[in-house]
């Protein structure tokens, strides 16, 4: 398998990324927005023991409204969730949403929202997003390239003592559909393995793709391992993961709960009690699942769609993998807490 041509979020086709982020001053903390192609069919999956969440029941299969306007991750912890007022807002003012008249306008965009927590992290308690935030990172969304590291929901987030971040990655699947992920890395566990220094999620890149690292020198690990880290006391770690594979909303919901696998291969410990761990999954509908044409002697389950979608919910996984690697590999120390880079110089091959 390779990634998409961005190895992003947006390699999904018609998926789109805003970013807004404030620094400085007493701020330290941010916003991100995806905005899916029209029908495309939402799902969730809920792990922490802390979430802070909006409109996550209307995902369940047993409820009525099944696709998604957008998907809104925010720093700023409960107060954060404002930011998702900012993009229904700028929904509205677009007559995008779900249709309750016979006029255009009649509409109510469908917004699930999750935050994590950053208070404080910048200087002020009362530096957090509200629902200007999240009306200009829609209004910034595009198809492009997606910014990582210490921006969007990342800019104020932390990652078992060192600087979390935002962070993306894709993948084309062997059957021709793509997938992508797109992470807000603020754990309460580690990424990084304590006995070497490298990041427990490396090792599940594709080919070449974190070919840039090596084992950090002894020296460092032992530093890292004798001086505690600052942690932070509340936790969440966010992720979308996307695919233009034709989903119904309960194959989403379980694209959603292959995320959080994702994250325990890359976070050690992971779904604490005070984390707020939030996996969304967005399924386009583009591309069909291929099906195998059962004519003769029963298949293999593998050459089955069920084999076919296990391939996406697989693919999914590494993806938030991968994910969280770029996200902490792309984190700039601030807040008082050193990016990976910054803790362990030797990580990074010249």
């Amino acid at each position: 398998m390779k990634p998409g041509a961005r190895n992003a979020l947006t390699d999904v086709a018609g998926i789109r990324v805003g970013q807004v982020q404030r620094n400085g001053r007493g701020w330290l903390t941010g916003t991100t927005v995806v905005l899916p192609p029209a029908g495309t069919v939402g799902g969730v999956d809920i792990r922490g023991g802390g979430p802070g969440t909006r409109e996550t029941e209307l995902l369940r299969p047993e409820n009525m409204v099944q696709r998604v306007d957008a998907i809104c991750l925010s720093g700023g912890s409960a107060y954060g969730l404002a930011a998702a007022t900012g993009v229904v807002d700028w929904l509205a003012e677009r007559h995008i949403g779900f249709p309750i008249g016979a006029r255009p306008e009649y509409v109510v965009p469908i917004v699930p929202a999750a935050v994590l927590f950053d208070l404080g992290l910048g200087g002020r308690f009362d530096a957090r997003p509200d629902a200007r935030f999240g009306y200009r990172a829609a209004d910034r969304a595009r198809a492009g390239a997606v910014a990582q590291g210490t921006v969007g929901a990342g800019a104020g987030a932390h990652a078992g003592g060192l600087k979390g971040g935002v962070g993306t990655a894709s993948v084309v699947v062997d059957n021709g559909i793509t997938v992508g992920a797109l992470v807000a890395a603020n754990p309460g566990g580690s990424p990084v393995d304590p006995a070497t220094g490298e990041l427990w999620g490396a090792r599940h890149g594709l080919a070449g793709e974190f070919a840039h690292l090596r084992r950090p020198s002894r020296a460092e690990a032992r530093a890292f391992r004798d001086a505690p880290p600052v942690r932070p006391p509340l936790n969440t770690t966010l992720a979308i993961v996307a695919t233009d594979a034709r989903l119904d909303n309960a194959e989403c919901q379980r694209l959603a709960m292959t995320a959080h696998d994702g994250m325990a291969r890359a976070i050690a410990p992971i779904h604490l009690y005070t984390d707020g761990d939030v996996a969304f999954s967005l399924a386009t509908g583009a591309v069909p699942v291929p099906e195998a044409v059962l004519d003769g002697p029963p298949m293999r389950p593998a050459d089955t769609r069920f084999g076919q979608l296990g391939l996406i919910f697989a693919a999914a996984a590494d993806c938030v993998t991968r994910a969280i690697v770029h996200a902490v590999l792309a984190a700039t120390s601030a807040g008082g807490l050193p990016s990976y880079l910054d803790r362990f110089p030797s990580a990074h091959r010249p």
